[in-house]
Order: structure tokens, then C-alpha cells, then sequence
């Protein structure tokens, strides 16, 4: 065991990293006492409204009932409120179901309202703290000035808006409840006069009733284009109400470094996996592809129409008093020549308004943009838009002209705002990944070589060695392998051609930021890489080019590594592939950029949370080092999920956590599910968390390129943390892979009746699996313990990987890690929170309800590491309870427990009495539908599904 000797100058920079973090930060929550009594004072407002909404259309008597389950709920002994709730009749349950769920979806937006509203009120900014610390590091030499200038010109923090099916609500449940959020506000300005104030009043209680008469629950499984809306829904609000107002606030910070941001600067883009994920869901085909393409871009250019719209309400400049540059007056004739009919409308009453003159004409040309995309007609140079690129010219135009005329208030105002929302949305909103399963392309490519002939063997029956040889070989090659005659191919081979022919047309008609990435899922060596890449080549989409002639490609590609083993060789598997001269070309075409993908659901649903996360970190290591060896800068991709156990917690933690040296500008990361509506249903949320990341991502690429602490400080914690992941690995996989735990876990938790959510198009299990919890998505695997409040992915093993670590005297290097190691503090902070929303008495509910008693010792044991797990946080931290420090924040976990345990109750009885229908009897419709509601409800009042 390495071990360290006392250090002053080591113990200040320990003292220097230290960081005591807000919890509410990892539940999404107000933090002071007074935000607290603000949002109870909000939520007793909409809980009345509610309950007077449930009196007028269900009767007072089911009020009653509601009020006295709840009581009931309160109770230790819980054997009245089971006696009641088996006597409840199906459609009485439905109404208990939609009350609790009712009032959570009240309380979440009440709470994301005063949370937006507290952090509006901090003094400082995400972007004006991190600016502040590059300022000192400058300051006093430790930061280079040109380094800086270096980072920020490739800083590009991308959300990345994924298809996966988490979110439980609605859209028209969302709008609904920003509506009554906006109503809240208003009341709460103390500047609002009386009669306004009634108003206000009635149109809340008009807004609550309506929600109760909206039915949560989707009456079908949407397709991928309706999840595409979603993504849409939120992108188009951020796009109106966020983008250019936190872009101008970049600026506005960077002046304190003598930095300016340029105008086409994108440290902020958007990507999206709607219409492009085909990995185990066949409902994306290349059709689907392509129509949601063409909704971004439909919904994109009517974006950016509106933002132009009322731009032009306030370009009111007259050449009567001022002058516009020469270069405008000459676009000017030329948009007049190109568009006459436009030109007569407008000159008459702007003649001599060049700004609001040329602004019309742009929206004229986004419109025919629009029209032309949408039916497939050919591009009119002049008349419309061939690229974002043309759009941004004639704003720059415009802005320009501004400048040169001494008006820097507007150039630098709305006009530079409506540039860079334009410079950071594009056309189509956002970037659209693509993902596929290794094996797709290897069936694909072993049809090509069988029909060629030229293999001694089938393909499949390579060996992994001979097929690297093979395709690297062939990545040399200028060859077609299919030429002319490409009739008669198989099923699967066809789709792979056809969806890099769908990827080409895209380019062709949308410009090259359409699509950027294809994802390889399942890559568990180069050669599944390769096989992509021989793929593209036969449509187009490569030119790997020659030792003497330099190579193209149109998008770039990504290994998803998905599993801890496959985690374990990520970095290996990176030094092959830039070893291979051919590979290296293409990674040279792409501007010396390898994304990688890092999957955290599948490694922790593998191993468990500690040796997940600790795997994860590890390959970034290994990743960085190799990528800097070649000169090749490094993208990484994490794909985190909503909740812990697959990754979640705070962004902008989770990136100031990474190792030292692993950014340097551009990071994506998933935005998934309910996530998404949590982030950015109201816009001073998606302002803060949007800002929150951003300054994370500069920080982190500028300040965290290197550690200062010493070698031997590093390797013993490196060490504790090997022995915390290997004893948790050991722990979690003892309970995973225990014969009785498949059993356990579909009975006591609703995972079976999860598919009657309709929450996504894609399937919850993988397909050609035996149907076992190996082939279960990790999706549905959080889902269904985080209903029965067992949540064991976010916490089970870490207490015994604290132990282990403790038991062989490492208990004071754990306590300084937790200190001054931000990922091991953001790890642990996590944890932490998992453990305060666990509750193994509502769990004993379902265990005992539903669960054949030969199967409870696995509770014992789940009960044994919950205790430990508690302990060992505890004594790591230095705390005698969970959240010791956030009183404001165990209040309101308090509080939603009280609503949360009858609709535990509920569920477990509804479940009970569905699983007790006679084989072959359909259950009855509205007792399927009760226990839907109440996993939507669990799912609102926990704000997290999976």
C-alpha cells in the first residue's frame, strides 16, 4: 500500500481544493430556508387548487378518501391503509392515483420555479466564477495567454438530446405546467396591482383544472418522430428564450480576460439521437431519418423566421441620420434584383431603413429555404439559402454596417444575439448522431466477401485477429466491394447500404453539420470500427485517401464503450486504430478529432455504480494520454443517464470531476428523458444549467490540464479507489448474478407493466437474448427498482467497497479524497443523495405483498448493504446523517414522502391484484391503467424515473 509523507506545500494545495458541495445541487432543489418557505406557501396554493378541482368533477367524497389514505400513510402500522386500498375498486384507484400523481406534478414545477429563482438571485454566475479563476491564473503566471486564446477557440460544450424513454409526461402536460408556473410567478411580484392580482388568481385555478382534466398517460407507443418532437419542443425554447442573451453574457465575461468572442464563435451547439438511434430499435428506418430531418429543419427556420420577425420591429435606423456601409447598400441591390416581388412590398415604407430592408429579405430567403427543403426543389442562388453559413453573412452584414456607423449598442445587442443564435442552432436545431450495433455491419460485410468468393473461409468464421487483418487491409484498398451489382442482398446488408446512402443524401441536401458522428455500439475491437468505415466508403461518405494523397470524409466515427471490460481495453483499442495509417488519414480529414463514447448505464447495470464510475475515469486516462501521443484531439461522448445509478447528477459537477488533461474543448453529453424537462421546462432553469455546464467546460479545459499534487499522493488514491470499485464489483455482482434475483426483481417491481407507459419507441429488452436481466435494457433496470424505492443501481456495492478500503487502514486517505478529490466527491455526493430517496420500509411493501417468501433473503441482503453503505458514507464524510448539511433539503424529501407512500401503497396493491388474475383473463383496463398512473406518479414524485 503506498503511503505519503507529510507535506505543508502538499496540505495547502489539498486546502486549496477543498469544496463543501450543495446537496441541493444533486437533487434539483431549493437550498435556503427562506426559498423553502416560499415554495411551501406555493405548493399549499396548488395542492388547494387541486383538491378543489378533484371535489367539483369526482364529488367531495373521493376528496375524502384522498385525505384519508394520506393520513393512513402516515402511520408506522400500515395495515388499515392495506385494508382500505384492497377494498378500493379499480376506477376509485384511478382517481387516487391522479390526485398524488396530480400533486406532484405540482409541487416539481412549483420547486424548479423558486429553484430558477434562488439562483437568479446568487451574486455570482457559473461564467463569471470560472472567468474570475482564469483571470487570477493569469494573474499570476500559472495560465498562458496564448494557451487560453488556443483552448477557447475549440471550446464546444453539446448537449446531446437523446430518444431514450424516460420522460413519463407529456408535452401537453409540460405546457400545462410551464403555464402554471408562469401564473405562480406573477403572483409572487409584490408590484402586481390588486385586480391583477384576482385575475392572476382565477386563471391559476382555471389552469390547475384543466391539468386535472388532461390524461397523463399516452394513449399509444410514440414513434421516433414524436420523440424527435419533444426534442424540438425544447430546443425551439431554448432557441428563443436562452441562447443569445447566455452567448452575449460569454462575451460580456470574457472581457475581463481581454478576450472577445467572435461572431461565429460556437462554444454552444445541440445534438440530438431522435430519428438516429437505430441500435435495437427498428422503428428508426432510413424513412424515418430523413422526415424527422426535415421537421428540425422545418421547425429550426421557422425559429429563426421569428427571431428575425422581431429583430425587424426594433431596426428602425434612417439613413436620414445615419450612414449604412457600402457593402450593405450593395447586397441590398443584389436581394432586390433576386427577389422583385419583395422588394416592391417593402420599399415603399423602408426605402430608407437599410436594416430593416435587408432583414426582410432574410426572412423572405428563410422562408424559401423552408418551402425548398420541405418539397425537395432545387436551391435558387439569391433567392433562398444554400447554408447557415450564407445566413450568417448577411447578418454579419448587417452588424457590420452598424459598427462602421458608431451604433456598437445594437450591432453588439440584438443583432449579435440574433447572429449567434443562428451560428449556434443552424438550421436544423441540432446535430443528429447516428448509432448502430457492431454486428449489424459485420452481417452486412460478411455477405459482401461470401459473394465475392475471394475468402478461404466464410467471413464469420474469422477469428478477431484475421478480421482486423482483413478490413485493415481493405481500408488501404481503393476498391469497391460491391460495384453495380448490389440486387439481392439480404435484409440486413441492405439496411447498412441504405442507411449510408441515407447519410450521403442527407449531406447532400442539409450541409455537412446535418450529421457528424456514427456511434458503434458494442465495439469491442477495431474491427468493428473498421467495418463502419468500409461501409460508408461504398456509399460516398469516405476517401481514405493514400500515403500521397490526403483523405475525405464527410462524417466521423465513434466507439461507444459500453461494459467494464470493454472500458478496460478502450485505450489500447484507441492506439490501434491511430496506428492504422488508413484510420489515421480519415481522423486527419476530420481536423485531427476522435470522439469516443463512453456508456455509464451498461457498465454500472454490469458491475455496479463504484467500479463503473471508477472504470470510466480510468479509460479517460488512458484515452487522453494515447490521443495527445498522436497529436489527435479528443472528443469525448459521455452518455449518462437521468439517474445515478446510470451516471446522472450535476452536470457541471460531473465535468469539473474528469481527470486532469482529458478536456481540451469539445465534450457532448446526453440530455435524456425526464432530464430534459427538468433542465429546461422554464427557461431560467435551461439558462442556468446550459451556463452551469459551459463554465464548467472552459474551466476544465483551461485551468485542468495538469495535477500539481505530487505522484505519490495520486497513486494512493488511486489505490483506495481500485480496492472501493473491486469489493463493490465483488458485492454487486454476488447479488446480480444470483439465481433467485431475476425472480426477486420482476416481482417486486412494476418493470413488466413498464411496456403500457408508452413512454418510447424503442423496445426494453435487447432482441435475440434468452429475455433474462443480461438482455434487460439498464433503462428498465433502474425504472423498476427506483418504483419499489429500492434504487439499488445508484448505491449497491459502495458500502462494501468503503469498507474494504477502510478495513485495510485506508479511512484517512478515503476522508482527504472526499475532501479535496472532486470525483471522488462528486461520487460520493451522488450516493448520498440515492441513499436519501431509498426507503427500505416502502420497499418491505412490495417485498412482502409480491414477492414468494422463499425469495426474501435477497431483501436481507439488499437491507445488510443499504445499512453498511449508510455507515460507511457517514463516516466518510464526517456527518451523523444523510444531508446533514441541507435541513431546507431533507424538509422537502420529507414532505414528498408523505404523498409518495400511499401511491406506494396503492401499487403494490394494484399490482397484487393484477398478478392474481387468471391466466388467460385480460386484467381489467382501468386496474392497468391505476398502476400506470401510480408509475407515473412515483416517477414525479421521486423526479426520476430511470
Amino acid at each position: 500500500m503506498t503511503t505519503r509523507t507529510e507535506n505543508p506545500d502538499v496540505d495547502a494545495l489539498l486546502e486549496a481544493d477543498r469544496r463543501d458541495l450543495d446537496p441541493a445541487l444533486f437533487a434539483g432543489g431549493v437550498s435556503s430556508d427562506d426559498s423553502h418557505a416560499v415554495l411551501r406557501g406555493s405548493v399549499r396554493r396548488l395542492a388547494a387548487l387541486l383538491g378543489d378541482a378533484l371535489r367539483r368533477h369526482e364529488g367531495p367524497e373521493l376528496l375524502d378518501l384522498v385525505e384519508r389514505v394520506r393520513r393512513l400513510a402516515r402511520q408506522p402500522d400500515d395495515a388499515e391503509l392495506r385494508a382500505v386500498l384492497d377494498e378500493v375498486d379499480a376506477p376509485t384507484a384511478v382517481v387516487l392515483a391522479r390526485a398524488f400523481t396530480g400533486y406532484f406534478q405540482l409541487a416539481n414545477i412549483a420547486e424548479q420555479l423558486h429553484r430558477g429563482r434562488e439562483l437568479e438571485r446568487g451574486e455570482v454566475g457559473p461564467l463569471a466564477a470560472s472567468i474570475d479563476r482564469i483571470a487570477t491564473a493569469l494573474e499570476d503566471g500559472s495560465l498562458d495567454r496564448d494557451l487560453l486564446l488556443e483552448v477557447l477557440d475549440r471550446v464546444e460544450y453539446r448537449p446531446v438530446f437523446t430518444a431514450h424513454p424516460t420522460e413519463s409526461s407529456r408535452r401537453s402536460v409540460l405546457r400545462l405546467l410551464a403555464r402554471i408556473a408562469g401564473v405562480v410567478d406573477d403572483l409572487a411580484d409584490p408590484r402586481r396591482a390588486p385586480r391583477r392580482t384576482e385575475h392572476d388568481e382565477r386563471r391559476l385555478a382555471e389552469l390547475v383544472d384543466l391539468l386535472w382534466q388532461t390524461d397523463e398517460l399516452r394513449v399509444v407507443k410514440p414513434q421516433p418522430q414524436d420523440e424527435a418532437r419533444t426534442a424540438v419542443f425544447f430546443l425551439r425554447s431554448l432557441a428563443r428564450d436562452v441562447v443569445g442573451d447566455l452567448m452575449a453574457e460569454l462575451d460580456h465575461r470574457l472581457e475581463a480576460v481581454d478576450v472577445r468572442l467572435p461572431p461565429a464563435a460556437r462554444p454552444l451547439r445541440f445534438g440530438t439521437w431522435a430519428g438516429g438511434d437505430r441500435d435495437g430499435n427498428p422503428h428508426v428506418t432510413c424513412e424515418v431519418t430523413l422526415d424527422v430531418l426535415r421537421m428540425q429543419h422545418s421547425a429550426g427556420l421557422s425559429e429563426l423566421v421569428e427571431l428575425v420577425e422581431q429583430a425587424l420591429t426594433e431596426m428602425t435606423t434612417s439613413t436620414r441620420v445615419v450612414g449604412a456601409s457600402p457593402e450593405l447598400l450593395a447586397s441590398l441591390e443584389r436581394d432586390a434584383a433576386a427577389l422583385p416581388i419583395t422588394w416592391e412590398t417593402v420599399r415603399r415604407l423602408n426605402a430608407e431603413e437599410p436594416y430593416r430592408l435587408k432583414l426582410s429579405f432574410v426572412r423572405v430567403r428563410l422562408l424559401r429555404t423552408r418551402d425548398r427543403l420541405a418539397h425537395g426543389t432545387p436551391h435558387e442562388p439569391g433567392r433562398d439559402y444554400a447554408g447557415i453559413d450564407e445566413v450568417v453573412e448577411d447578418l454579419s452584414l448587417v452588424r457590420e454596417s452598424m459598427l462602421a456607423a458608431g451604433d456598437r449598442l445594437t450591432g453588439d445587442g440584438t443583432v449579435l444575439r440574433l447572429l449567434r443564435t443562428a451560428v449556434t442552432l443552424g438550421a436544423g436545431l441540432a446535430t443528429l448522431d447516428v448509432r448502430e450495433h457492431s454486428g449489424r455491419h459485420h452481417t452486412a460485410l460478411g455477405e459482401l466477401y461470401d459473394r465475392l468468393g475471394e475468402l478461404d473461409a466464410p467471413y464469420d468464421d474469422l477469428s478477431r485477429e484475421q478480421r482486423i487483418a482483413l478490413l485493415s487491409g481493405e481500408l488501404a484498398a481503393a476498391r469497391p466491394l460491391t460495384g453495380a451489382a448490389v440486387g439481392g442482398l439480404g435484409e440486413d446488408t441492405a439496411a447498412c447500404l441504405d442507411l449510408m446512402s441515407t447519410l450521403r443524401t442527407a449531406l447532400d441536401t442539409y450541409g455537412p453539420e446535418v450529421v457528424e458522428t456514427y456511434i458503434v455500439s458494442m465495439t469491442h475491437d477495431v474491427d468493428d470500427l473498421y467495418a463502419a468505415v468500409v461501409l460508408a466508403r461504398e456509399a460516398g461518405l469516405v476517401d481514405l485517401g493514400s500515403p500521397t494523397r490526403p483523405a475525405t470524409a464527410r462524417i466521423g466515427f465513434a466507439p461507444l464503450f459500453e461494459t467494464v471490460a470493454e472500458l478496460e481495453v478502450a485505450g489500447p483499442l484507441l492506439e490501434k486504430l491511430l496506428a492504422d495509417p488508413s484510420y489515421r488519414r480519415l481522423v486527419t480529414a476530420r481536423g485531427d478529432v476522435q470522439e469516443i463514447m463512453l456508456g455509464y448505464s451498461d457498465s454500472s447495470k454490469d458491475a455496479g455504480i463504484a467500479a463503473s464510475q471508477w472504470q470510466i475515469h480510468r479509460a479517460q486516462r488512458s484515452l487522453r494520454d494515447i490521443a495527445t501521443a498522436h497529436g489527435v484531439t479528443l472528443r469525448l461522448f459521455h452518455g449518462r443517464g437521468g439517474s445515478v445509478g446510470r451516471g446522472g447528477g450535476p452536470t457541471a459537477e460531473a465535468i469539473l470531476s474528469q481527470p486532469n488533461g482529458t478536456l481540451d474543448g469539445p465534450i457532448k453529453i446526453t440530455e435524456q428523458g425526464e432530464v430534459i424537462s427538468d433542465k429546461y421546462s422554464l427557461s431560467m432553469l435551461g439558462r442556468h444549467n446550459l451556463e452551469s455546464a459551459l463554465a464548467a467546460v472552459i474551466e476544465a479545459s483551461v485551468l485542468h490540464r495538469t495535477s500539481r499534487l505530487p505522484q505519490d499522493l495520486l497513486a494512493t488514491w488511486n489505490e483506495a479507489m481500485d480496492e472501493v470499485a473491486g469489493a463493490g464489483q465483488e458485492a454487486y455482482r454476488a447479488l446480480v448474478r444470483h439465481p433467485d434475483l431475476p425472480t426477486f426483481f420482476t416481482a417486486v417491481t412494476p418493470v413488466d407493466e413498464l411496456a403500457g407507459m408508452n413512454i418510447g419507441s424503442r423496445p426494453s429488452k435487447r432482441p435475440g437474448g434468452p429475455g433474462g436481466i443480461e438482455d434487460l435494457r439498464a433503462i428498465p433496470w433502474v425504472f423498476g427498482w427506483t418504483q419499489a424505492r429500492i434504487i439499488l443501481p445508484g448505491w449497491f456495492g459502495v458500502g462494501s467497497g468503503l469498507a474494504a478500503a477502510r478495513a485495510s487502514g485506508r479511512g484517512d486517505t478515503l476522508a482527504e479524497m472526499v475532501r479535496s478529490w472532486p470525483f471522488f466527491r462528486t461520487f460520493l455526493s451522488n450516493v448520498q443523495m440515492t441513499l436519501a430517496k431509498t426507503d427500505l420500509d416502502i420497499a418491505a411493501t412490495y417485498v412482502d405483498t409480491l414477492a414468494d417468501p422463499g425469495l426474501h433473503h435477497l431483501f436481507e441482503t439488499i437491507r445488510t448493504e443499504h445499512a453498511l453503505t449508510v455507515r460507511e458514507v457517514l463516516a466518510v464524510t464526517g456527518q451523523s446523517e444523510l444531508l446533514e448539511s441541507a435541513p431546507a433539503l431533507r424538509h422537502t424529501l420529507a414532505l414528498r414522502d408523505s404523498y409518495l407512500a400511499p401511491l406506494h401503497a396503492l401499487q403494490a396493491s394494484l399490482l397484487r391484484r393484477a398478478r392474481e388474475t387468471p391466466e388467460g383473463t385480460e386484467v381489467d383496463a382501468d386496474l392497468r391503467r391505476a398502476q400506470l398512473l401510480t408509475i407515473n406518479g412515483i416517477a414525479a414524485g421521486l423526479r426520476n424515473t430511470g
